[in-house]
């Protein structure tokens, strides 16, 4: 898709062709995170498997989402970033210790958007404050993107 829509714009607006993030690039994302002053936890459960791309971009957006916005809007001092593989599904969860408002103050579409990109490729999500604190972002997606 992302070509189609390059070949529809002009050259000089053309999006570079990089290779698109994906789980196998989490621990440099928690490093640049950590760089910034957040200590973040970063656990793996479960045999990694290869995932449909659709599937395995959602999972990274909602790490990347869920931490930006702990550093954004959360006010807290830890994350914890748990990726668990199992039962035909992907389960991954961003939760921290903040104030128990990671979703901002509405003026971005930042969870709608990742809430729509998790159903596409077959999964659901959960965000909302968390019991004693913080907040947590979680989904689950199929392996097999269905």
């Amino acid at each position: 898709m992302r070509r189609l829509v390059g070949v529809l714009r002009r050259p000089e607006e053309a999006p570079a062709l990089a290779p698109q993030p994906s789980l196998q690039h989490l621990d440099k994302l928690v490093d640049q995170v950590r760089e910034s002053g957040l200590t973040v936890d970063l656990t793996v459960e479960g045999e990694p498997e290869s995932l449909p791309a659709s599937v395995d971009l959602a999972a990274y957006r909602l790490v990347q989402e869920g931490l930006t916005n702990t550093l954004k809007h959360a006010k807290a001092q830890r994350a914890e970033v748990l990726v668990r593989y199992g039962n035909g599904e992907v389960e991954v969860v961003v939760a921290d210790d903040g104030n128990g408002t990671g979703g901002g103050d509405g003026g971005g579409h930042g969870l709608v958007g990742l809430g729509e990109r998790i159903a596409v490729a077959g999964g659901e999500l959960d965000a909302g404050p968390r019991a004693g604190g913080g907040f947590q972002v979680r989904a689950r997606l199929p392996m097999n993107g269905k």
